[in-house]
């Protein structure tokens, strides 16, 4: 395993093997690229990439205003340093937004897409629910535990204290400015990419109880996004990757391996 920090200041871990496409792993807003450990055992004889985004963990922001453009580029620039030439890109919450972007940018660096957690078109009301949590995160400077009841169910909380401790740990480590900078960009998303240069085959995921990114949505997706198919993981929440691990890997081994193919 390779871990290091590129020129520009993104940290990265790259369990290089033989394979010539990687597979990378984009998180989600307040959290960092250990979110993605089941996914990094499961795929061990594989070469994997996960790396902090941009004012998370161990990467830097340096900017005021941000866009998902800088985000796309933070990839961009971590591919080329490591001299990858092709990628399959799986994004997650925020993460998910930033491969979609990507995906409209650099299409002919990709060889597969996943978007787990997935937002599109919030109603009225769901726009109004996040923004009243970004209004209380701005006038408190932390993040509310509270988060956690949405990402997993109360029953794995209950039987995985280990994980409710870790995962309130990377929220509560955030460093408050930059976290507020990219959660606004989150919040604020206004769908506004150009999905008909979406090229790549995709995978749509989402838990069937993920209330923040709906099966409805992911539905909604996978009309706009050609080359799409739909995976909705039984049981899960917005975390589901961690919960409900070894369905969501098993689905994401299935797809790469049938385009790897191609």
């Amino acid at each position: 395993m390779i871990t290091a920090t590129t020129a520009s200041g993104t940290y990265y871990l790259f369990n290089k093997k033989d394979q010539k496409i990687p597979i990378i792993f984009v998180h989600g807003v307040g959290l960092t690229h250990e979110i993605w450990q089941p996914q990094l055992d499961f795929f061990r004889e594989r070469s994997t990439l996960v790396y902090d985004i941009l004012g998370h963990g161990k990467s830097s922001l340096n900017k005021e205003k941000i866009s998902f453009k800088d985000f796309s580029d933070q990839i961009i620039d971590l591919i080329d340093e490591l001299k990858i030439d092709q990628i399959h890109l799986i994004g997650f919450s925020i993460g998910s937004l930033i491969a979609r972007n990507f995906a409209t940018k650099f299409g002919e660096r990709l060889k597969s897409l996943t978007l787990l957690g997935s937002i599109y078109k919030r109603s009225n009301e769901q726009q109004k629910i996040v923004n009243q949590r970004f209004e209380q995160a701005k006038s408190e400077l932390k993040l509310s535990r509270q988060a956690l009841k949405r990402w997993f169910t109360d029953k794995y909380l209950k039987n995985n204290p280990d994980i409710y401790e870790k995962i309130t740990s990377i929220l509560s480590s955030n460093n408050m400015t930059n976290f507020l900078k990219v959660y606004e960009l989150f919040v604020k998303h206004k769908n506004d990419e150009n999905f008909n240069k979406i090229k790549v085959n995709t995978l749509i995921m989402t838990g069937e109880f993920d209330i923040g990114s709906t099966v409805e949505m992911s539905r909604e997706l996978k009309k706009i996004i050609n080359n799409s198919q739909l995976s909705i993981i039984k049981n899960g929440k917005h975390l589901c990757s961690i919960e409900c691990a070894d369905e969501v890997n098993l689905a994401i081994k299935k797809f790469i391996d049938s385009n790897d193919k191609t």
